[in-house]
């Protein structure tokens, strides 16, 4: 891995281990910096732990030309991010096989919120109160109560606007 810091700091390694991956923790904990990882080989769950350590962008040391880095840097600086195309399919493919096999099964999701949960938050959008969306969910009145306090709670919402709010934020409603 090589990273580079706004002072200029350098660091290369062949491979993408533990070490590299705190280096990258380390950087999104105390700086505001967007990172690169230029690396000889990643597999899909040092890709995913990558993504995790906050790597914006990624680029095969034998796709390290001047050029290209100054391209991927510019992209990052913007606010995008870069994968090869293939990392980019692998990377889709084990976030759908984390969804399906680890966090589907456990009720958990990617987007912090379950299917349920969703649509009772966009009902609340939609302006209903908690005994129509019970009805017409087919819950009592105290679920539609309880997933909304599960919701504001483990999202640390204040109320259900907020909560609304966060859900048309993330692209749900």
């Amino acid at each position: 891995m090589s990273s580079l810091t706004p002072s200029g700091a350098h660091r290369t390694t062949q491979r993408v281990t533990n070490r590299p991956l705190r280096t990258l923790r380390h950087i999104q904990r105390t700086t505001t910096c967007r990172t690169v990882l230029i690396t000889t080989a990643i597999d899909e769950q040092k890709l995913v732990s990558a993504a995790e350590c906050g790597a914006a962008g990624v680029v095969r040391r034998s796709e390290s030309t001047p050029e290209h880095l100054v391209q991927v840097i510019s992209t990052v600086a913007r606010g995008e991010g870069h994968l090869p195309a293939d990392l980019l399919g692998r990377l889709l493919e084990e976030v759908g096989r984390l969804q399906g096999q680890v966090l589907g099964p456990r009720g958990l999701h990617f987007t912090g919120l379950a299917p349920r949960e969703v649509d009772v938050l966009r009902l609340v959008a939609d302006g209903q109160d908690t005994a129509e969306i019970a009805t017409r969910l087919g819950y009592s009145e105290r679920t539609i109560k309880n997933i909304l306090h599960s919701v504001m709670t483990r999202l640390q919402l204040r109320n259900r606007s907020h909560a609304v709010a966060y859900a048309m934020r993330q692209g749900l409603i």
